[in-house]
């Protein structure tokens, strides 16, 4: 399946051809697996990987590959898709370290397989049982995705280009993730967290995928440049609305509790603009409440009041529309064919005005 040079592919066909080739990719994987070896951890994660998501990164990478010159084919459909691979690597680490039940409306990985062991009744510990395994799946996950990626079907040359910025995102997530578990027992400043999620989560999501389309397509290095300065601030607004949704959304429709962040006491930006701002008062709720594995729903509405009260939230939606107004701002002086602009464009918009 391929485009005219200048068509811009709807959002929904660009998911159904990512899922349809991480479907493929899968699937092949079945006559590999080894004899003996219970199929449970295949066929989960088959469902996992399946079971929505907005398939950003992927998308971005593809954008990235037709504005650096390349053509629409299915070998960059491949080659984005491993994205998905690694983010699926990514959702279920973290949702260990963070104790997270929930993912996509569905239970998390680790959560499935203790609940398949108490189903069972097998022997031993069946919280332990569940981490190992998810541990493995996401260990699988992060394999595919490189394998994924070399059996794309683009020529070995532009393999080896775009995989440069391949590995070089996937050291800065684990680096990010790393440091936010230093940031979650060190000082909680503003400076911290947003260097968490740069490291961790805005360039993860959007730089790095777009420069590793562009390095597919074999761009010049100016068009890299221009991705840093688009796809940093978006990024950035795309995790600062993550975390007003960890703690402001539906979990209906974002699919994850809005209690976790606040159990967690995950360090987020918000949470470092409501303790710099809150009364001693305040302070000493927060103290008692934020980070409390056994917050309930009538303590985190406390927490929600106080980060309102002390303007946090505004800030923060403030700090969103500076972000995403400075990466249309680079995006428009982009070296770019206006059909791609326009859909980054639209992308933009996606990634900062969302509800999931």
């Amino acid at each position: 399946m391929t485009l005219e040079a200048t068509r811009a592919p709807a959002g929904a066909e660009l998911r159904q051809r990512f899922d349809t080739a991480l479907a493929a990719f899968i699937d092949r994987q079945d006559p590999s697996w080894p004899d003996g070896a219970p199929r449970g951890a295949l066929d989960s994660l088959r469902r996992f990987i399946l079971a929505g998501g907005k398939r950003i990164r992927p998308t971005f990478c593809y954008w990235g590959w037709r504005g650096g010159g390349g053509d629409d084919c299915d070998e960059v459909v491949n080659a984005a898709a491993a994205l998905e691979l690694f983010h699926a690597f990514a959702l279920i680490h973290d949702d260990i370290i963070d104790g997270s039940d929930r993912r996509r409306g569905q239970p998390s990985m680790h959560r499935f397989f203790a609940t398949v062991h108490d189903r069972h009744s097998w022997r031993g510990d069946s919280l332990a049982f569940g981490r190992n395994t998810a541990l493995l799946c996401g260990d699988l996950c992060a394999a595919w995705a490189e394998q994924m990626f070399h059996e794309c079907g683009l020529p070995p040359k532009q393999i080896h280009q775009g995989y440069a910025a391949f590995a070089l995102m996937r050291t800065e997530v684990i680096a990010g993730q790393y440091l936010d578990l230093v940031s979650g027992v060190g000082d909680g400043s503003v400076a911290s967290a947003l260097t968490v999620i740069r490291m961790k989560a805005a360039r993860y999501t959007v730089t790095r995928p777009l420069q590793i389309g562009a390095w597919l397509a074999g761009a010049p290095r100016a068009l890299y440049s221009a991705f840093v300065d688009f796809g940093d601030p978006l990024g950035d607004a795309f995790q600062l609305r993550d975390d007003v949704l960890g703690v402001f959304g539906d979990p209906t429709v974002t699919g994850k509790s809005t209690l976790d962040d606040l159990r967690e006491g995950k360090p987020t930006v918000m949470m470092a603009l409501a303790r710099d701002a809150a009364t001693r008062p305040q302070a000493a709720r927060l103290a008692v409440l934020f980070g409390n594995p056994d917050l309930d729903a009538e303590g985190a509405e406390d927490l929600r009041t106080i980060i309102v009260e002390t303007g946090a939230l505004e800030q923060i939606e403030q700090m969103i529309r500076v972000r995403a107004e400075a990466a249309l701002t680079a995006l428009a002086a982009a070296p770019l064919p206006s059909f791609v602009r326009e859909a980054l464009q639209d992308q933009a918009g996606a990634a900062v005005n969302r509800a999931t």
